[in-house]
Parts: structure tokens; C-alpha cells; sequence
């Protein structure tokens, strides 16, 4: 190839940002993002006040002190002792349930049963949908019309009983209408 026919790095840069899959990615980031500030609300005006109705919504102050005495930093102080912080954990745990959940009700839940509507529509406008058909069952269609043409043309079946008309060795009986086996035949070396 010579120099002029390569792509330069501009084409390769304007096929790669017109690709479909880079476009919908893009959108798909924006989509996301902006998603995730309406999950966060719900998340922090709705289903906070009402766990903190429960108990307390700022679950990051209860700790374990393994080694005493537990004094938290303040003021440029060093902390003391060994504080395990369980709180900060099940709070990042239950703010993850509960954007789950949010996320899950309000999204995931009425969209699949809105494309399962959808479906149910189109099925029930252009009739039963087409059942998929795999590869084994199209290979096995051709293995039985294989079969059954190896038959029709008085073969035997592989493996199989002999065809009607067929001698014990599986070959056609000769006759008078059966061309003689060898090189004008087709069918090998001649008997000898």
C-alpha cells in the first residue's frame, strides 16, 4: 500500500467518534448522570427523613473503640486509640439498598412491564411471533431430508435399515436400468 491510501489520523478520529455505539454511550453517560441527581433526591428528601423517623439519619457517628481511649480528631489533634467506624459502612450500605430500590420501583420495574405491554401488543396485532429456531434443529432438518432423499433414491439410511430394493451389503441390487460399477460409472475400480 502506498503512503496516500492509508487513513490519516483525522478519518480514523471522524470514524471513530461517528460510530452509532460512541454516540449512544454518550448519551447514555448524560442520561445517567443526570438520573442519578433525581435517585439522590428521592433519596435524600424522601426515604432519609423517613428512616431518620426511625432513628437517627447521620449514621456515620457510631463506632467501635478497639483500643481506648477513642477520641476523635479535632482542632489538628491526632485521633487516639482505634475507632472502628460500623456506621459509615451500614450508612454507605443502606443509602446503596435504598438507591437500588428507588432505582429498581421507579425505573426498572415500570419499564419492563411497559415493553412486556408493548409486546403483548405487537403479538396481538401481527398474530404468534416466530419461534426461534436453533442451529441443532435446523441440522437436524437437513440430517432427516437427507435421509429421506438418500431413501427416495434407494440408498440405505446411515445407520439405519436398508432401503427398499437395497441388498444386504446396503448397495442397490443390479439390473438391467443400473449402470455397471467402475471408472465409466463413476463409482471406483471395476470388479475383476
Amino acid at each position: 500500500m502506498s503512503e496516500n491510501s492509508k487513513p490519516g489520523v483525522w478519518e480514523g478520529f471522524k470514524s471513530f467518534l461517528m460510530r452509532g455505539n460512541v454516540i449512544d454511550l454518550a448519551v447514555a453517560v448524560v442520561i445517567g448522570a443526570a438520573f442519578t441527581n433525581i435517585v439522590n433526591a428521592v433519596v435524600k428528601g424522601v426515604i432519609n427523613p423517613v428512616v431518620g423517623a426511625f432513628g437517627t439519619q447521620d449514621l456515620d457517628k457510631y463506632s467501635y473503640c478497639l483500643q481506648s481511649p477513642c477520641t476523635p480528631a479535632h482542632g489538628g489533634k491526632e485521633a487516639e486509640g482505634i475507632q472502628i467506624m460500623w456506621g459509615t459502612v451500614l450508612s454507605s450500605a443502606l443509602t446503596f439498598l435504598i438507591t437500588a430500590a428507588v432505582v429498581y420501583f421507579l425505573m426498572v420495574l415500570p419499564m419492563s412491564r411497559y415493553l412486556s405491554r408493548l409486546a403483548a401488543r405487537r403479538e396481538a396485532k401481527y398474530g404468534t411471533p416466530e419461534v426461534p429456531v436453533s442451529e441443532l434443529d435446523v441440522l437436524k432438518d437437513i440430517r432427516d431430508e437427507l435421509v429421506a432423499a438418500r431413501i427416495a433414491r434407494g440408498e440405505s439410511a446411515p445407520n439405519g435399515p436398508a432401503a427398499p430394493g437395497a441388498t444386504a451389503d446396503g448397495a442397490p441390487p443390479e439390473g438391467p436400468g443400473t449402470p455397471p460399477e467402475g471408472p465409466a460409472g463413476g463409482q471406483g475400480p471395476t470388479k475383476g
